[in-house]
């Protein structure tokens, strides 16, 4: 059985771009190898990650994380069987800060800051849905 977990959680000390690209290269690494799917997005100093794949497995993964001392106040915000995986090209994909999401991020958030804690699973569907299309729609325009 399929299923997607969406959760938050707050950076425990400053991390630095070799820290997110550290993180990144081992969650591929450790996703592709485990046949998980997601995408990573950091900002204001807030983790929002999405993991799909086999339920045992995702359930696994997520307890990793839950004892990785760079995460603090972990929170699942969304969980759902799904029939079909929405990154099946990612095996974790980093969705960062930058300008250019700046107005995606406010769209879906209830104030200007960034803040996963306060939406709603159906917002936070709605972001990682807009999320998957943007970058298919770069992926498929002319250079």
């Amino acid at each position: 059985m399929l299923v997607q977990l969406t959760y938050a959680s707050r950076v425990s000390k400053t991390l630095g771009s070799e820290d997110i690209k550290n993180i990144l290269q081992h969650s591929q690494t450790n996703n592709q190898a485990d046949g998980v799917t997601g995408a990573l997005c950091l900002s204001n100093g807030i983790f929002l990650q999405i993991l799909e794949g086999d339920r045992n497995t995702v359930n696994r993964v997520y307890h990793k994380i839950l004892q990785d001392s760079r995460h603090k106040d972990p929170a699942i915000l969304d969980y759902q069987e799904i029939t079909a995986r929405q990154f099946s090209d990612w095996s974790m994909g980093l969705i960062a800060k930058t300008e250019d999401n700046k107005q995606l991020f406010l769209k879906y958030s209830s104030n200007a800051d960034f803040d996963p804690y306060s939406m709603s699973a159906e917002s936070l569907r709605g972001f990682f849905d807009e999320v998957v299309g943007n970058v298919r729609w770069l992926r498929k325009s002319p250079a």
